[in-house]
């Protein structure tokens, strides 16, 4: 039964095992109290789209803690909304966001994202309201300078319950 729950949540339990890892090691290190707020950043993603009968919105703060030079960990909030045609699509939740750049300019990164989504759509003569919880795993890697990095990530747990049409997504993130 155990085992079973632990290869369902396998990726869950390794996320949650980085983020324990990292600051434990950032305790180790008995940092002063004034010094945990010197290595908070504060930052996320913002976007819009729009288009004939369209609107589309995504807001994501979030804030990180530099462990070291190489490694952070943090978490995001995270809200979109959409409205195509009478359809209309939100979804909300947080994240759990590690990164680590073994050498300045690459940053790796796992976020994880679970969501609230909420779904209100027509077709023909059918009106259709869904509300479900859906989980994204993202393993990134992007080109990183101190306060903004740019690459691509892959969703495993992608699926037909999803929020993005395709696994793989670009993404610009900054920090500050």
């Amino acid at each position: 039964m155990v085992l079973k729950l632990l290869s369902r949540y396998k990726y869950f339990v390794l996320i949650v095992a980085f983020s324990i890892m990292g600051l434990s090691c950032s305790a180790q290190q008995r940092k002063p109290q004034s010094e945990f707020w010197r290595n908070v950043r504060y930052g996320g993603a913002l976007g819009f789209g729009f288009g004939s009968n369209s609107f589309s919105i995504a807001v994501a703060p979030s804030a990180i803690y530099q462990v070291s030079e190489k490694f952070a960990t943090g978490v995001s909030l995270n809200f979109e909304y959409s409205k195509f045609g009478d359809s209309e699509f939100t979804a909300y939740g947080g994240s759990i966001l590690n990164f680590f750049n073994p050498i300045p300019a690459i940053q790796l990164s796992a976020v994880l994202q679970p969501l609230r989504v909420s779904t209100n759509y027509s077709s023909a003569s059918l009106l259709v309201d869904e509300n479900y919880w859906t989980t994204a795993l993202f393993m990134g890697i992007g080109y990183s300078t101190r306060n903004v990095t740019f690459g691509i990530q892959y969703d495993v747990l992608h699926n037909d319950r999803s929020i993005y049409a395709d696994p793989w997504v670009p993404f610009i993130r900054m920090y500050f």
